[in-house]
């Protein structure tokens, strides 16, 4: 290194000499003088670097990995246990079946228990969606500012673990027929939504601290050289993190078929069981991950900071350009005002970039709705339709086999060749994208629904028929087409949402920032709630139609407003911000990732097979 910083090495003509590293992975080593190195030995792209070179994910560790699977785990459990309650509470122990909710073989009745009717359905089932969605803004603070992201997890865990014991208990087939089954239910089924409320939040951000790459840093990959991408790193693995979700949501098909042949005690015991993974995998992942300390105070930072900038920007500024100026400790001295602060101009841009993310939640809903319909609508739907021994509720799983088809295709596939081609389809793009593919499935439910009314015994009153066969001859699997298409919605919207919501906030902050991701769902449950009443015959294809009109529109007025901000950096923190070099860290081959000897607790990571420029 010369005195100015720069890293130098002999030039030379002669071929690159290869490196033998890890597993056959190899270091090749350059030649030239670097004056844009970091303080990790990372070389920053110029800004022709950045519009020429190609952009690819970078590796990240393998406890990222792990945490996938505990995620799969808890999530198939979730959604084994969920994917039959509304016929647990709608239908009635089926006449002539055995007891446990499983109705006689050769008939096209549902499993069922409690025989509530459509409209509790909606009302319990929506009810716990809600705090499911509304409680993470708890688990998420209580994470960022007490606990630690990864303790709240293990807690969440421990409180899921007893609901799926209670919830069992409710589905022995002599408390359904001695009437006892709903109290111990309600009681399980409100709990594994706290639970799952101090779980969400804290997953999705704990993967993403294992993401090594915080800023673009030019690499040598298989001989050409190009842009390892934050943004494409996260992305990469959030489509896996959002496949293992929908892998673990097709237990949801065998709790389906174990309610209608066994009983919901089978249906409630399996996913109780694959619960069981969680444990070990939580202890082993314990000393193995890079965790990032409880905030303290910087939720009550980010509240003074919104606070100080309505007082002397006023209502009418808020929203505009300079808002949050007026809190930066720089303006705030230099306006005359004493005051001490203890946060930095920093922590204010970040501020900044909080609240707009959280104003682009706000379109969340209207998808949400779009994506499943209203309560209950889309299961009295599908419980209208000829099923000849398929599970009515078993058709919902074509939403997650959807999205693990499509995710595979669009990580190596359409990513991959739009950022080869230079085509930005950053994440305001994808998101509004996503809304048009919601709007478009739900208006397939509507013309569903529609040719439902025409085809039914009972014309518009399909969902509650009893005459004939109670069903209209249409089969149960036209119902897949829409659930499919409003899937594609999801790894373009929730997927995109996991990155906006980490990329945008203090470090400190993004379990509660991601909470409020979450809250948009408790939002669309709470419309649910709200229009509990109108989700029944004869209003079903107006259940469907309304919400995807307003989401047509919603996704063009969300791209007007919002598209400025797919030219905004993904990371921005102070710490991954170039620093002077020291003697300690010049080397003619610096490598992509972690140095010899860095601890595994550290990085979390075996060395690349990618060479640093």
């Amino acid at each position: 290194m010369n005195k100015e910083g720069v890293i130098e090495s002999t030039l030379t003509t002669a071929p690159p000499e290869v490196v033998e590293g890890i597993d056959g992975a190899h270091d090749v080593k350059l030649t030239g003088v670097y004056d844009n190195v970091d303080a990790n030995g990372h070389i920053i792209p110029t800004d022709e670097e950045l519009e020429t070179l190609p952009k690819v994910a970078g590796v990240m560790p393998w406890t990222s990995y792990l945490l996938c699977a505990v995620e799969f785990s808890e999530r198939a459990s979730y959604y084994g246990t969920t994917q039959v309650i509304q016929n647990f509470i709608r239908a009635p122990l089926p006449p002539g079946g055995n007891g446990a909710g499983a109705p006689a073989r050769g008939t096209q009745q549902t499993a069922g228990a409690l025989g509530k009717g459509t409209v509790i359905a909606s009302a319990m089932s929506d009810a716990f969606t809600f705090l499911a969605y509304a409680l993470p803004i708890f688990g998420g603070w209580v994470a960022d500012a007490k606990l630690g992201r990864f303790k709240t997890i293990v807690i969440g865990v421990a409180i899921c673990g007893l609901a799926h014991i209670i919830l069992v208990i409710s589905a022995i087939p002599s408390v359904l027929q001695g009437g006892h089954a709903i109290g111990p239910f309600a009681l399980g089924l409100y709990m594994l939504s706290v639970g799952a409320a101090l779980f969400k939040p804290n997953i999705a951000p704990t993967v993403l601290d294992q993401n090594p790459h915080k800023k673009p840093h030019v690499v040598v990959q298989n001989g050409q050289r190009v842009i390892i991408d934050p943004e494409a790193t996260s992305e990469s693995v959030m489509l896996w993190f959002y496949l293992l979700i929908n892998i673990g949501a097709f237990v949801g098909v065998g709790t389906s078929y174990l309610a209608k042949y066994v009983g919901f005690w089978s249906a409630y015991l399996i996913p109780g069981i694959l619960y069981c993974l969680l444990p070990p995998l939580l202890y082993f992942l314990n000393h193995r991950l890079v965790k990032v300390k409880p905030g303290g105070s910087a939720l009550t930072h980010f509240i003074l900071v919104n606070w100080i900038s309505l007082r002397k920007a006023g209502l009418r500024g808020f929203g505009r350009k300079g808002f949050f100026e007026h809190a930066k400790p720089s303006v705030l001295a230099a306006s005359g005002d004493t005051r001490v602060v203890p946060w930095t101009d920093k922590f204010v841009d970040d501020v900044r970039r909080t609240m707009g993310a959280c104003a682009i939640f706000l379109f969340f809903p209207i998808q949400q709705i779009n994506d499943g319909g209203l309560g209950a609508a889309a299961n009295a739907q599908s419980a209208s339709l000829t099923s000849n021994g398929v599970p009515n509720d078993v058709i919902s799983n074509f939403n997650p086999l959807a999205i693990i088809c499509l995710i595979p295709i669009v990580n190596h596939i359409v990513y991959p060749l739009l950022r080869r081609f230079h085509i930005k389809f950053g994440p305001i793009r994808r998101m509004a994208f996503g809304f048009l593919i919601a709007a478009v499935g739900a208006s397939g439910f509507a013309i569903l629904q529609h040719f439902i009314y025409v085809t039914s015994p009972c014309g518009d009153h399909a969902s509650t028929c009893e005459v004939g066969t109670g069903v209209s001859p249409l089969s149960l699997w036209l119902n897949a087409i829409p659930i499919a298409v409003t899937a594609f919605s999801e790894v373009f919207v929730n997927i995109t949402a996991y990155g906006v919501a980490y990329s945008r906030s203090p470090k400190e902050m993004r379990g509660f920032v991601m909470a409020l991701s979450l809250f948009m769902t408790a939002i669309s449950t709470a419309i649910s709630l709200a229009t509990a009443d109108a989700i029944q015959d004869p209003n079903l294809v107006w259940v469907f139609a309304a919400p995807a009109v307003i989401g047509f529109i919603s996704a063009f007025v969300f791209y007007f407003l919002f598209r400025h901000l797919d030219n905004e950096d993904f990371f921005v923190e102070a710490e991954d911000l170039a620093a002077p070099q020291t003697a300690n860290n010049q080397s003619a081959v610096i490598r992509d990732e972690e140095k010899d000897g860095s601890s595994l607790e550290e990085k979390g990571s075996p060395k690349n097979a990618v060479t640093e420029l």
